[in-house]
């Protein structure tokens, strides 16, 4: 895994860039996806220790993206948190359900995410 490099899928670009910033100041470095196509391709070439997706995205939604991530050995273990404005106990169960470690909704706080993030990160390099 590389570590400190978090991926952020989500296909508007001001919530990728806010999240990057957010994530950039707590000490990680940051590649976005705008769509889960390349998501999948970024996550499968630099292994990054997470991943923030968003639930709905073009051609490969977050549950799609999270079950990938968990059928590919080199990056099952990365930590996947999922954000969406969908915050339905459905959802929430979909997404988790899906292989995500936890989700959030939108709108975020910069301060909660990286708190989930980070406690994401530290079970999964718990075992």
């Amino acid at each position: 895994m590389n570590q400190n490099l978090i991926l952020i899928a989500d296909d508007d670009a001001d919530v990728r860039d806010m999240l990057a910033v957010t994530l950039e100041a707590a000490g990680y470095r940051t590649v976005g996806a705008k769509d889960g196509h390349t998501a999948a391709r970024i996550m499968t070439v630099a292994k990054p220790i997470g991943m923030i997706t968003d639930v709905r995205m073009p051609s490969m939604n977050g549950m799609e993206l999270c079950q990938l991530a968990r059928n590919t050995p080199d990056i099952k273990d990365m930590a996947i948190l999922m954000v969406s404005g969908n915050n339905h106990a459905y959802d929430v169960d979909a997404g988790l359900i899906s292989g995500a470690d936890g989700y959030l909704g939108k709108p975020l706080a910069p301060k909660a995410l990286v708190a989930e993030l980070q406690t994401l990160i530290s079970r999964r390099a718990a075992g």
